[in-house]
């Protein structure tokens, strides 16, 4: 089994990490949730200051490029712990794909290796356009 690169503190933030994702999609799953839907993005912005770090987070969120991805993703945040989830939750999720959206080909690509349902996610990436780009390179 291969050592983990990341440290102990950075190991925290993924557990954080995690569990924001689980209660995000238990958020979803209970009807859009507010409560739980809230606890998951504090969650996940916490894990992802542990693991970045402070500045790097506040820099991250501070791109000029991502300046419309994060307005999105803090006003759909505001939304959802202002009562109104569902509408909270399409704004975040705009948000959420012009912040993280150059990342989607890495998590796929990661999410192909999974034992069990690897082969199904590589199946639906493959569909859907996310996998690698100019495969079909020589080089």
């Amino acid at each position: 089994m291969p050592a983990m690169w990341l440290s102990d503190s950075q190991k925290i933030g993924v557990a954080f990490c995690s569990g924001g994702g689980l209660f995000l999609i238990g958020g979803i799953l209970l009807f859009f949730d507010r409560a739980m839907l809230a606890m998951g993005n504090i969650l996940f912005l916490i894990g992802l200051t542990i693991i970045i770090g402070p500045q790097k987070t506040l820099l991250f969120f501070a791109r000029k490029q991502k300046a419309r991805g994060s307005a999105a993703f803090f006003a759909g945040l505001a939304l959802i712990l202002l009562r109104w989830p569902l509408i909270g939750f399409c704004v975040e999720l705009y948000g959420i794909m012009i912040l993280f959206g150059d990342f989607l080909g890495t998590i796929a690509s990661f999410a192909r290796n999974i034992p069990v349902i690897g082969p199904y996610v590589g199946l639906a990436v493959d569909r859907l356009g996310l996998g690698p780009r100019n495969a079909e390179l020589p080089v």
